[in-house]
């Protein structure tokens, strides 16, 4: 009996960050539509669709070494006829419009609800777009950070700018003649203020919305 007959969605969350993956399978796990299962990178997704059948792929945008860019050829490749549905914290306009010319069904944003990522989940599923619009959230955000734009001091702005030439952490802290952990304070401070996680996501955000402050 295939999925489609059941009603049953056979679905696959792909994240490396182990606290948001095994809390979203444990909330989606008890929906009666849908079956669930989680890996943390886009090798081991690989591995399950080769012995595993599954209808929806949830895969993260940023996985450490592993970007989603990666995924669908590979998954295509290897036979994999379901949709991917794009769950992420922040992708930028320029990837997010790459992943959609690859093909994925759409991109959902962490920010959401858990009740939207169920409805996109089935939307996906039966082959319509995701109920909650990542253009529209990325509109929202956009206007919030208009009325809120981050304001770094002198500190912040100096180590930004050195993240952005590639420095390391003990290379910022020669630099300044700070310590090290203060330097990852700075950071720390630096990731909470642009709303990235990763020193790659920091660097994008910098050019693409912070360069009149580096």
């Amino acid at each position: 009996m295939t999925s489609s007959d059941s009603h049953t969605i056979r679905t696959l969350l792909v994240d490396d960050h182990a606290l948001f993956r095994e809390s979203v399978a444990a909330a989606l796990a008890v929906e009666p539509s849908i079956v669930i299962e989680h890996c943390a990178s886009i090798r081991e997704g690989l591995q399950l669709l080769a012995v595993r059948s599954f209808d929806v792929v949830l895969l993260d945008h940023d996985l450490g070494n592993e970007r989603a860019s990666q995924f669908l050829p590979a998954a295509r490749e290897a036979g994999f006829t379901g949709r991917v549905l794009i769950v992420t914290a922040w992708v930028s306009d320029t990837e997010a419009n790459r992943l959609i010319r690859q093909g994925v069904a759409g991109i959902f944003l962490k920010e959401a609800p858990l009740g939207e990522l169920i409805e996109s989940i089935r939307a996906v599923a039966q082959g319509r777009g995701p109920t909650s619009d990542w253009k529209t959230c990325r509109l929202e955000q956009d206007q919030r950070s208009a009325l809120s734009t981050p304001i770094f001091n002198d500190r912040q702005r100096r180590v930004l700018r050195f993240v952005v030439e590639g420095l390391s952490n003990k290379e910022i802290a020669w630099r300044l003649q700070i310590s090290e952990s203060y330097v990852k304070a700075i950071l720390q401070s630096l990731f909470e203020k642009t709303g990235v996680r990763t020193r790659g996501q920091l660097v994008r955000v910098a050019f693409e919305q912070y360069e009149d402050q580096l």
